[in-house]
């Protein structure tokens, strides 16, 4: 007669204190006001939580003479380039993330994460169930100027990263641009005009790089975006020579041949201008015609040319 098999007790599910000091030493870490989102989150599970919980994570791997960028920064301060947050570094944050918020991240979804933005964009789309938005593309300035129809030295975007749902920039005054020679004497200031003109640019590398053409084998034209009007602009900070700006621009109204924008510029987190909106002009072009390969012929045998494709430069 075979011995009966040993009794285990059913384990019992952890309770609610066993959980919050495991959630405490999972963040031993983070600040305190990182503990208390989290834990109301998992009470709650309040998706508004979430970027607290974020940004407390993520100045938990930040090194220390790096934070500033991260507390005095926003949504477009860079992981890898800004914070030195290397892949492996990633990985550790992400980890962390999905321990607290209690959702599974596959490592194919974090490739177009480059941003501090992009990963609250993500997290939240995850926790609310939403479609997850396409990846923004990022342009440095030699992008910028191969698709403007604005050159130096009148175009006043370094670098821009643009999404389907608007569009982001920087601008470091140098103290070389022409209009601060008499603007004020001995006393360089941007014109307030000048920031609205940054604006306005960034709304059209929107329209060009970000804005989806209602009819297919189109595309905006670059000459063909012209400024129309602005309203509800107002001026809260003087920005001069060595001020980095930060331009924003997200779209209220587009509709051929108008595109409304609401737009901001701030110089870290100070407010340096707001305009409720700005709103150009625009219609759409043919798509260039692909060149044929050498030896190619279409059309009953002549090889096609390709469509002349230049830019006009705004007035």
């Amino acid at each position: 007669m075979s011995e009966p098999a040993p009794h285990h007790p059913a384990a019992k599910p952890a309770s609610g204190g066993d959980t919050e000091a495991a959630l405490r030493d999972s963040l031993k870490r983070c600040s305190s006001a990182t503990v208390e989102a989290a834990l109301a989150y998992r009470r709650r599970r309040d998706p508004d939580l979430l970027p607290s919980i974020i940004i407390g994570i993520v100045e938990r791997y930040v090194e220390s003479d790096l934070r500033a960028k991260l507390v005095e920064g926003d949504d477009d301060v860079r992981l890898m380039e800004d914070l030195g947050v290397d892949s492996l570094t990633m990985m550790e944050i992400v980890m962390l993330v999905e321990e607290v918020v209690g959702m599974q991240i596959n490592n194919d979804e974090l490739r177009d994460l480059r941003t501090l933005g992009d990963v609250k964009t993500f997290i939240d789309c995850k926790a609310r169930g939403l479609p997850l938005p396409k990846p923004s593309k990022f342009l440095p300035i030699e992008g910028i100027v191969a698709v403007m129809p604005i050159s130096p030295p009148f175009l006043f975007l370094n670098e821009a990263r643009v999404g389907s749902t608007g569009a982001t920039a920087k601008y470091r005054i140098t103290g070389q641009e022409f209009f601060l020679q008499g603007h004020f004497k001995d006393n360089p200031v941007m014109p307030a005009s000048m920031m609205l003109e940054a604006l306005g640019q960034l709304g059209v590398l929107y329209l060009l790089e970000g804005h989806p053409p209602a009819d297919p084998g189109k595309m905006v034209g670059p000459g063909t975006i012209f400024f129309t009007s602005c309203e509800g602009v107002r001026c809260h900070r003087v920005c001069k020579p060595g001020d980095v700006l930060t331009l924003g621009i997200k779209p209220k109204r587009t509709k051929m041949p108008l595109a409304t924008f609401e737009g901001s510029i701030r110089v870290g987190q100070e407010k340096a201008v707001v305009a409720e909106e700005i709103t150009l002009t625009y219609g759409y072009i043919e798509l260039p015609q692909a060149q044929p390969a050498v030896g190619e012929t279409a059309n009953g045998g002549a090889v096609n040319e390709p469509i002349p494709f230049k830019p006009a430069v705004n007035g």
